[in-house]
């Protein structure tokens, strides 16, 4: 699968833009802030929707206009895929495939799969467990439709008995045959998440591991766990038996809302003792590992965006990096950095021939 080309309208910092690209690495090359980082956000859109950076849409629309409008041409599979969305201020977005609007978001994740790199990856060592668990989601809900249809139902049963849980606070009106209800529908979705959530990790484990390795010769020692509540004890009765708690802070506290992944380095909390390149190098080794896997379950290679992730890796693990997605194991590559004479000269020490394309101020050009 590639993207053959992209039109912009409107959106972020461009007025408007109209672009070709090569089926294998890209490279948009200018200074901090001229909107090299938005065009992969733009490509983002096409693949999953949204913005990787800002869910709300009507922030995507350039200052003093009404819309944006972001459209593009794939090969996926040797068959032509027109996608476009629109957003207006005030209205819902438009979503279309082919010219045909979808009935739900929802049907077109997993269609076009994309692993996106950046900095801004480091929430997913640095932040609260949501911003691992949504790693997780976001990778199984490419490769299964029933899974996200699984973790929007289940956010919905929670919502529902949170609210119930903060009824009972303010009325003191406790009806148990209510929470049962609500507690067995939580149970069976969240079972079924649960489930997956451990097949996909004994999967993608190893995957990361090998990539690790490579991009660090296996000089250090990693770790990657999946913990879950419900590893230990049945969810219904976990629910029942925090009832009192779960009335008295008025939310549910145990589930797969709780659920965490643990980052290790020797035997270490990789949040705190980490340097930021080791950090880094987890974080790419784990976004590396989340194409491998999108591969092995599509059977086509998703495209892989590049968010200035020269910066704080050391020369060696810039040539490892590069030299493994030159590889024909991936597709297309869109890449940003500051530096085109960096990039150039990478490109030509491991003969690879890039398109490149000069930003500046919102406007962009084929270099």
């Amino acid at each position: 699968m590639w993207l053959k080309n992209i039109t912009l309208l409107n959106f972020k910092n461009y007025m408007d833009a109209d672009l070709s690209f090569s089926r294998t690495v890209n490279v948009f090359v200018g200074h901090n802030g001229a909107g090299k980082t938005n065009m992969l956000d733009a490509i983002h859109y096409l693949c999953l929707c949204k913005s990787y950076f800002n869910p709300i849409d009507s922030q995507q629309i350039k200052a003093e206009t009404d819309l944006f409008l972001v459209q593009g041409d794939f090969d996926r599979q040797n068959k032509n895929e027109k996608i476009s969305c629109g957003v207006k201020r005030n209205q819902k977005k438009q979503f279309k495939r082919n010219k045909k609007e979808y009935d739900k978001l929802a049907d077109h994740i997993g269609l076009f799969p994309l692993v996106m790199i950046s900095p801004y990856d480091t929430n997913i060592v640095m932040e609260g467990s949501e911003e691992r668990r949504r790693f997780i989601d976001n990778v199984i809900s490419q490769t299964d439709t029933q899974y996200l249809d699984e973790l929007i139902l289940y956010n919905r049963h929670l919502q529902n008995r949170n609210a119930l849980l903060k009824q009972i606070s303010i009325t003191r009106n406790y009806d148990p045959a209510l929470l049962e209800i609500l507690n067995d529908q939580l149970v069976v979705s969240g079972e079924r998440i649960f489930a997956k959530r451990k097949q996909f990790m004994q999967t993608f484990i190893p995957l990361f591991d090998q990539y690790y390795y490579y991009l660090t010769g296996g000089e250090e020692t990693v770790g990657l766990e999946y913990q879950s509540q419900l590893d230990s004890a049945d969810f219904g009765q976990m629910l029942l038996q925090s009832t009192e708690k779960d009335k008295l802070l008025e939310r549910t506290t145990t589930g797969i809302h709780k659920d965490e992944l643990v980052f290790t380095l020797s035997g270490m909390q990789l949040k705190k003792f980490g340097s930021q390149g080791q950090q880094k190098s987890f974080l790419i080794a784990l976004k590396l590992a989340q194409y491998a896997y999108l591969q092995q379950y599509k059977g086509f290679k998703p495209l892989l965006l590049l968010d200035d992730i020269f910066d704080k890796l050391d020369d060696l693990r810039v040539h490892k990096l590069m030299e493994m997605v030159s590889r024909d194991d991936f597709g297309q590559i869109f890449i940003t950095d500051t530096g085109r004479e960096r990039v150039e000269t990478l490109f030509n020490r491991i003969n690879v021939p890039v398109a490149l394309f000069e930003v500046h101020n919102g406007t962009i050009k084929h270099a």
